[in-house]
């Protein structure tokens, strides 16, 4: 785990040190040579990288925070190396646009650094966006077949609940015509009796 730090935290090291290096590098920043160009690129390049991994691993916040830092720390160093070694940087005869220059350099190559940053989170965010939608719409699938598993049951309910009601009718008025018959069958009865008796007291 340590290691891991360790190696997390060099990447904003090395950007420390390459933001640094530029300041050895040919004044003229505006000078656009082959050889010029070529040595800014691999400089804007290595920063771009190092703000990737940096946004990988602290984050947009705290990365954010250690890059701005960082440059920070660079170009104060930067202004304090041309202020007292100017003869050394060529910044004798104009020294505050000399500085203005530096620190210009500096800020860029730290830019450089925070676009890497931003597509490294850019990237990021629309990998968790996708994985969001997919859960979405998995989630969706899942509702739209639970929907449909309700719907069935629903249909099995109603149909089990028509036969109930039917087969409780079919009862009822099984009831109601045995009632009926026995009713009918004990008038009957009770006839015959009464008849009976009156046979009987006629004798």
């Amino acid at each position: 785990m340590k290691k891991k730090e360790l190696l997390n935290y060099s990447a904003v090291v090395l950007l420390g040190v390459l933001i640094f290096a530029s300041d050895f590098l040919n004044t003229d920043l505006f000078n656009f040579g082959e050889q010029n160009f070529a040595v800014w690129f691999v400089l804007s390049i290595l920063c771009f990288s190092s703000g990737w991994y940096i946004n990988k691993a602290f984050g947009w916040h705290f990365g954010g925070k250690a890059v701005f830092a960082m440059i920070i720390a660079v170009t104060a160093i930067s202004i304090f190396l041309i202020t007292f070694f100017a003869d050394y940087f060529g910044a004798n005869e104009i020294l505050t646009e000399n500085l203005i220059l530096y620190s210009l350099r500096n800020i860029t190559l730290g830019s450089m650094a925070f676009f890497g940053m931003a597509i490294q989170e850019v990237i990021s965010t629309r990998k968790d966006t996708q994985l969001l939608q997919d859960k979405v719409d998995l989630l969706q699938k899942d509702s739209e077949l639970s929907k449909r598993e309700a719907n069935v049951i629903i249909e099995e309910a109603k149909v089990k609940a028509g036969k109930i009601i039917n087969d409780a009718e079919a009862k009822a008025k099984n009831i109601i015509l045995k009632k009926e018959r026995i009713e009918k069958e004990l008038k009957e009865f009770i006839q015959i009796e009464k008849e009976l008796i009156k046979r009987y007291e006629g004798k």
